[in-house]
């Protein structure tokens, strides 16, 4: 196709040198998503044929349609027009696009067919928010038109015109995936709800069930801060000045909470205190009140002035 539009066209005209590189381009490295070629009676105009995005409703899918290049190619866009029902875009009607002649200001001379198609496949799903030639159909509506675009081409123009058409689409049966199926509720009965059940089973816990020590990390924190408090009582005698007092040791520790809990209830369930505990215990206790009595006694003697030399009392 290329050698006989290279022998009827001016290959000096900017526009023709440009679209048969694109022919040859696109001739030898074809691509998995679309087929694009022109008619060797006039170059200016394409056909195409697009698959259906993947993930999408259009999947497995196959669209045709036609693309009409300008004189003055590539420095303005093309127009684009679609030939196969597809609930995104009009048939047989100039689509805007940013990519398309509805937006000249958007067009990169850099740009291809090649391209346009690529952005032709990526607004397929896009939401058409009013364009001029959308169509805003259901998903299911655009999955069945999906499925029926697979059956036969569109028909559209002169024989030489549906001569490409039938040949672009004999091309991309051969590249289409099948159309995904959606399974409708009538066959699957209440498998759904079972196996909704299943998980839920499996997620519930069972309150009976002993959970690991190590599947709990906060359980060790689970600890409340409890109290021991001693008191001494000194009572004696300087003379004629009578002292009584009492003194209080009072030591904190961390103990489980289940054994805090045991002990509110009653006497029965106490904590067991270490013996290191009551050691502590008695040491302080027996070092506070040596300090106080001694105190007491330096004070009595200061104020009666006694001995104050061997105590040293400031």
């Amino acid at each position: 196709m290329a050698s006989a539009a290279e022998d009827k066209y001016n290959r000096k005209n900017p526009a023709v040198k440009r679209i048969l590189q694109e022919v040859k381009e696109m001739q030898s490295n074809p691509s998995e998503d679309f087929m694009s070629l022109p008619l060797e009676e006039n170059i200016f105009e394409w056909q195409f044929a697009i698959l259906g995005p993947r993930d999408s409703e259009f999947e497995g899918g196959i669209y045709h349609g036609r693309i009409q290049l300008p004189a003055d190619y590539p420095f303005n866009p093309p127009s684009f027009m679609m030939l196969t029902p597809n609930g995104r875009f009009e048939t047989q009607t100039k689509i805007c696009l940013s990519i398309s002649n509805h937006h000249p200001e958007h067009w990169q001379p850099s740009w291809s067919v090649r391209t346009a198609l690529v952005a032709l496949i990526a607004f397929m799903p896009t939401n058409p928010d009013g364009a001029l030639g959308s169509l805003d159909y259901k998903k299911e509506e655009r999955r069945a038109l999906a499925i029926k675009s697979r059956e036969t081409p569109p028909r559209f123009g002169t024989p030489e015109r549906q001569n490409l058409i039938d040949e672009i689409h004999q091309y991309m049966l051969s590249k289409a995936p099948p159309v995904p199926q959606i399974p409708s509720t009538a066959t699957t009965g209440e498998e759904p709800n079972n196996a909704a059940s299943e998980e839920e089973q499996m997620e519930t816990p069972d309150s009976n069930a002993v959970v690991p020590a190590e599947q709990h990390p906060h359980l060790e924190l689970e600890q409340r801060l409890v109290e021991d408090v001693r008191e001494v009582r000194v009572n004696g005698a300087a003379g004629g000045i009578r002292f009584s007092f009492s003194a209080g040791v009072r030591l904190s520790r961390r103990v489980p909470a289940a054994a805090t809990d045991e002990q509110a209830q009653g006497n029965e369930a106490r904590v067991r205190k270490p013996p290191m505990d009551d050691r502590l215990f008695t040491w302080a206790a027996i070092g506070l009140t040596v300090a106080i009595v001694i105190l007491l006694v330096k004070k009595f003697l200061k104020l009666h002035g006694i001995a104050a030399g061997y105590l040293d009392i400031p």
